[in-house]
């Protein structure tokens, strides 16, 4: 899978409200043992990946991420800015994720920041 096969599913698994869909989904973008990581919440693994994104729908039904920006990338280490759309068409919150790549182009970390940069004072 090509990177931008492996973003398209990973956001499609943010939007999907079927477990079994969106277990689908992860396990051909998501390595076994991956980490994500954002300010409210750290899971390691597919499965409780699976659960995080079905928590967030169930506080968010009918949400979705979309990337917002293009990808940058260098060696295994990418960044993409995102939003997550309400089912109304309205932005819940925006970032930006930083990822790395396992050896066979599954994401192997994400770690999300909410919101842009705070200026320096």
């Amino acid at each position: 899978m090509d990177l931008t096969e492996t973003l398209k599913a990973y956001a499609a698994a943010w939007g999907e409200a079927d477990a079994g869909r969106r277990s689908e989904l992860l396990e051909a973008c998501w390595a076994d043992d991956a980490v994500y990581a954002d300010p409210m919440a750290r899971i390691q693994g597919r499965a409780a990946f699976v659960d995080h994104i079905g928590g967030v729908q169930t506080q968010f039904p009918g949400s979705r991420i979309k990337v917002t920006s293009g990808v940058d990338m260098h060696h295994n280490s990418l960044r993409f800015e995102w939003r997550l759309q309400l089912a109304d068409g309205s932005t819940a919150i925006e970032g930006i994720d930083f990822a790395t790549l396992a050896d066979d182009g599954r994401l192997s970390s994400i770690t999300g920041f909410f919101g842009p940069i705070p200026a320096a004072s």
